[in-house]
């Protein structure tokens, strides 16, 4: 299945030569008249079509101070400069005055709340400016390990649209439950929010049915991903806000009920322990409403302040292009239908570098090659596992794995296994006799990596490469 998502803020949309790039979601919203072509806001726009945000930033200080009818746009457009220029606490000061001048203003809630999670982060990233990962002291016992259990997209049901619910979801994870509880620690994406509320504006009111891709399971079934065994998921990908920001916060609050972590909302991190080792998870997207990959620096500081605090550092991220064409990870960035989806090895690599040991893809809806960079495993997209009603599921697109890693007190990859997956059905996880994972994910890993792949054995056995 193509998401096609919407683009970043400021990420892919020119609305003319005199306007600045917008987020599809503005571009949607009523239009209100052009400004004059030789106004201070028109100019500012103008400048930062072309990014140059000092010029842009003049000008519409210039509006801001002048006062006047266009004023409170202009702080508007102000906020996205300082958006782009990821100075959050600027962000909010302009945008908690517009919200207050003009409260109806069209997505004014939802890029605020994001401004504001991205503000709380400030103090992590101040952690890890901070941080000496090899000053931490463990306290858990020598010899100890965690044996990770690990799968990709989750998406078991949805009541929109309607008619899109699997009438035998409560055995979903039958089949496949006894693989997701046979670890130390369980983890999954969940696709899209559980809640019971909102509205979406993914799709045009004209928009028939099934048109457009927008996702929620009733919060109802959160307690089937805790039988399951899933001990933490990550909510960092483009469905996580498919209702609304409210829907994405009734998500963590259900299964914080179920007492199952979470990471993905910038700030939203997970901590247990586990064997008696300190492990943390973070989730990355492509979209600033969770923590961001298109930002190496920023991750690296996240991850820097977590291996300042932990024994192990999962990292896990929601990138990459989608579909049958996507089964390479290119060496470089990857675009798809005009938004920036991430350099997913020089992601992977700077978090290592900074501290993680264990990288987890998922959103190709395919797999992809898995690889091994100092020691730490890299898993670059582990399919669609669980994907009901609303997916392609054919093909390549309808096979996955439960993926093995242990890891030892360090943090270093020591063995992992495949276990091969199909989805039966509507998209119903099942395992797979014929192991079709094991031999995609090997040639993938080959092709891909040469000398630092992973290697397969056809029992799906999982061991590093020999150090050059």
């Amino acid at each position: 299945m193509l998401h096609r998502r919407r683009a970043a803020p400021l990420a892919s949309l020119l609305l003319a030569a005199a306007l600045w790039v917008v987020p599809a979601a503005r571009a949607q919203a009523p239009e209100a008249p052009p400004p004059a072509p030789d106004t201070l806001l028109s100019k500012g726009q103008a400048r930062a079509a072309a990014k140059d945000w000092k010029g842009a930033l003049a000008l519409f200080d210039q509006c801001v101070k002048e006062g006047g009818p266009e004023a409170i746009n202009c702080r508007w457009e102000r906020g996205w400069v300082h958006w782009m220029r990821a100075d959050w606490a600027k962000v909010v000061a302009d945008w908690e005055v517009v919200k207050k001048a003009d409260p109806q203003r069209p997505d004014i809630d939802k890029y605020l709340y994001q401004a504001i999670d991205n503000k709380s982060l400030e103090a992590v990233l101040e952690r890890g400016r901070k941080a000496d990962p090899a000053a931490f002291v463990s306290q858990a016992p020598k010899g100890a390990s965690l044996r990770l259990r690990a799968v990709g997209d989750m998406m078991i049901s949805t009541d929109f649209p309607e008619g899109v619910m699997n009438p035998e979801i409560e055995a979903t994870f039958a089949d496949v439950k006894p693989w997701l509880k046979d670890a130390d620690l369980t983890f999954g994406n969940l696709e899209g929010p559980l809640c019971d509320r909102g509205e979406t504006t993914k799709c045009k009111p004209e928009a028939p049915a099934g048109a457009c891709y927008a996702f929620r399971t009733p919060g109802r079934y959160a307690p089937l991903y805790k039988d399951a065994g899933f001990d933490v998921l990550s909510t960092a990908n483009n469905h996580a806000e498919d209702f609304g920001r409210d829907c994405r916060i009734d998500t963590e609050a259900l299964l914080d009920k179920e007492g199952i972590k979470h990471s993905g909302r910038p700030g939203d991190l997970a901590s247990m322990t586990v064997n008696g080792l300190k492990v943390a998870t973070v989730g990355f997207h492509t979209n600033r409403n969770s923590h961001y990959v298109n930002d190496h620096k920023s991750a690296a500081l996240i991850v820097k302040a977590l291996a300042a605090e932990h024994d192990i550092v999962i990292v896990s991220f929601h990138g990459g292009a989608e579909g049958s064409k996507a089964l390479h990870v290119p060496d470089g960035p990857e675009v798809f239908y005009g938004e920036e989806r991430g350099d997913l090895r020089r992601f992977a690599r700077a978090v290592i570098d900074a501290g993680a040991d264990i990288v987890i893809g998922h959103g190709p809806h395919v797999l992809r090659g898995m690889e091994v960079y100092k020691g730490r495993l890299i898993a670059y997209s582990l399919g669609n596992f669980a994907t009901y009603g609303r997916f392609n599921i054919k093909g390549n697109a309808g096979i996955g794995v439960v993926l093995e890693a242990t890891l030892d007190r360090e943090g270093r990859f020591v063995k992992g296994l495949a276990l091969p997956t199909k989805q039966l059905g509507g998209g119903v996880p099942a395992k797979d006799p014929e192991a079709q994972a094991v031999a995609l994910l090997r040639d993938l890993s080959t092709q891909d990596f040469g000398a630092t792949a992973v290697l397969i054995g056809e029992d799906g056995a999982l061991r590093a490469p020999a150090a050059p």
